[in-house]
């Protein structure tokens, strides 16, 4: 076997070393996943739905969050969402969707409710409880309020008979979180069926759930 050095050019001359210096590490950054999860992972907040009466008072979307998981977590029967805009910082979140998922496919009776005064945004970016409604739309429903319901109405979430996810300045991250309150949640379960029946589809979201 010749050890003749490689001649690759016309003239039939040997070609001079390559000098390869390689140029360093490179990062790869991932866009965020799907589901609007930030990059930590949520985790629920440490308390008991049906027993830890006292009421928990934040300002942290943070702690909203994980007041929001534990609630839904915890759900056995029913979830009634009364909401301006599905509020993506709060609900758009993989580890709610699961939690939410979990419950409708629990039992055929389960299921989500969304009262929405608009769906604008979350029909333009993207919504996990929206893709939620469009794989089980039996169970998860979603209706647009009528135009006579107030305008500066509270922004609620209400788990089963005895959770309650209160914000009453829905501009504002700020909300009051109860674990057992079935007075309150009875109340607020009356005003959401009656606003249930009067409300009507929505548009905007009929061909994003098709």
């Amino acid at each position: 076997m010749s050890n003749a050095p490689e001649r690759d050019n016309d003239h039939g001359t040997p070609l001079p070393a390559l000098d390869f210096r390689s140029p360093g590490r490179f990062a790869i950054h991932n866009p965020p996943a799907e589901g609007g999860a930030p990059a930590s992972r949520l985790e629920p907040a440490p308390f008991a739905l049906g027993q830890h009466e006292a009421v928990e008072r934040t300002d942290s979307p943070a702690q909203l969050r994980s007041h929001a998981l534990a609630l839904i977590q915890q759900a056995r029967r029913s979830l009634c969402l009364y909401t301006p805009d599905l509020e993506p910082w709060l609900y758009d979140q993989r580890a709610i969707a699961e939690a939410c998922s979990r419950l409708l496919r629990a039992h055929p009776r389960n299921c989500l409710r969304i009262l929405l005064r608009d769906s604008a945004l979350a029909v333009r970016q993207g919504h996990a409880l929206l893709r939620l409604a469009r794989q089980l739309p039996s169970n998860c429903q979603i209706r647009r309020l009528g135009p006579d319901q107030p305008a500066d109405d509270p922004a609620y979430l209400l788990v089963d008979d005895c959770g309650l996810l209160l914000r009453s300045a829905p501009l504002l991250p700020a909300a009051q979180v109860h674990y057992q309150a079935r007075g309150r949640v009875r109340q607020l379960q009356r005003q959401f069926d009656l606003a249930w029946e009067s409300a009507g589809g929505d548009p905007n979201l009929r061909s994003f759930l098709l």
